[in-house]
């Protein structure tokens, strides 16, 4: 099945960009491309099942993140989607609902910052116009509560950052 959602999410992003957005498709690999493969393959494999669901079903967030510009996303595990209820048997059915599209709203933010721009920041406005708060202690970094776990996942449109938590606005 999930091989099955990649190629959907993959075939989405080629296909929804230019009808969804004014700006063209990113270059390749873009977010969006970029997940899929390190969800695809790697240490971890399997990982974000849950946000690539949610995105693949959400035009709206599928849109930006696969469209030229620059994003940095803040990506949550499935471990972490299933601390909210969100999992793969309701994904599908939850991801254009006005309380996720918030919640993905919330975890990407306009411009690409790396690692070193995020832990020198105290915060950071998402696309959803509200805050997240950054911290640190000791050698952990956090965005509210959510422990950053993955750094600087880089795409032709962005950087992607793991969460072992979801971001709720």
């Amino acid at each position: 099945m999930w091989k099955s959602l990649i190629a959907l999410a993959i075939a989405v992003a080629v296909t929804v960009p230019a009808a969804a957005s004014a700006r063209p498709p990113a270059a390749t690999p873009n977010i969006v491309d970029t997940a899929i493969a390190v969800n695809s393959s790697g240490q971890y494999a399997g990982s974000f099942d849950t946000l690539i669901c949610l995105v693949a079903h959400n035009p709206a967030v599928l849109a930006t993140l696969s469209e030229r510009g620059q994003y940095t996303v803040f990506a949550p595990t499935d471990d972490a989607f299933a601390t909210v209820g969100i999992d793969s048997s309701n994904c599908e059915a939850l991801a254009a609902t006005p309380f996720v599209t918030n919640v993905l709203r919330y975890h990407v933010a306009k411009g690409r910052r790396d690692a070193a721009d995020v832990t020198h920041s105290s915060r950071i406005r998402m696309l959803n116009r509200e805050f997240t708060r950054i911290s640190t202690d000791g050698n952990a970094y956090f965005v509210n509560d959510a422990r950053i776990i993955v750094t600087d996942v880089f795409a032709s449109n962005g950087v992607i950052h793991a969460l072992d938590g979801v971001l709720l606005p």
